[in-house]
């Protein structure tokens, strides 16, 4: 399978290049900065420069031809400004989104947010967050020519993973190591009965596998 990664230097999405290359599939993480390909090439991953805040929708379909899925992990990251969230957050997602259609990619995940949601109230800028990763969230859900599914993790740490975890249409708030979010979309891959969903992930005591095939048997 091929998957092409959409901020593929980001945390979770180093970790799960490194997964899915090491199964056997043909991963290519989207970044940047020049100086990041080394640390994809590392984790088996190939390198796509190409920046999507301004990128055309013909040069990301074009990265995106020939894959199997498509995993938009990018975010603007701490530190930026609220232009930011929206343009990355929001404006990359759906470009993505957009060239996957293009692409005849159906296969599609989204990294998002716990709490994410286009009406949420507040001016601070996580609340600019989290309505720019609502947004994104609903117009990927409106896209009938996707097999979407979103993953909304909640408080993302640096732990070891465990491989337990509790996946459903709502967990309540809690912590999940960046490993186990990363296993968690490696196997979402995997079960396409999981199309149509929008989960929360956080820590718990269901093996992956078994989490993930039991929403998708719901």
């Amino acid at each position: 399978m091929r998957i092409v990664i959409a901020g593929g230097h980001g945390q979770i999405a180093l970790r799960l290049e490194r997964l899915l290359a090491g199964r056997g599939d043909e991963v290519a993480g989207i970044i940047r900065k020049a100086e990041q390909a080394d640390d994809l090439r590392d984790a088996g991953a190939e390198p796509v420069l190409l920046d999507l805040e301004s990128a055309s929708a013909e040069e990301v379909t074009a990265c995106l031809r020939g894959a199997d899925a498509a995993v938009f992990a990018a975010g603007a990251g701490p530190g930026s400004g609220s232009a930011r969230k929206d343009t990355v957050d929001r404006g990359a997602a759906v470009l993505f989104a957009d060239a996957a259609v293009q692409a005849g990619v159906r296969r599609f995940l989204v990294v998002s947010s716990m709490g994410a949601d286009p009406q949420h109230e507040g001016d601070e800028i996580f609340d600019v967050y989290q309505r720019a990763k609502g947004e994104a969230d609903a117009y990927v859900q409106g896209l009938d020519a996707l097999d979407w599914t979103i993953l909304r993790p909640g408080m993302l740490t640096n732990d070891a993973g465990t491989g337990m975890v509790r996946l459903e249409a709502h967990t309540g708030r809690g912590p999940i190591p960046r490993d186990d979010v990363a296993a968690v979309l490696a196997e979402l891959l995997d079960t396409p009965a999981t199309a149509g969903l929008t989960l929360e992930l956080i820590g718990g005591s269901a093996p992956v596998s078994v989490a993930v095939k039991s929403v998708a048997g719901n």
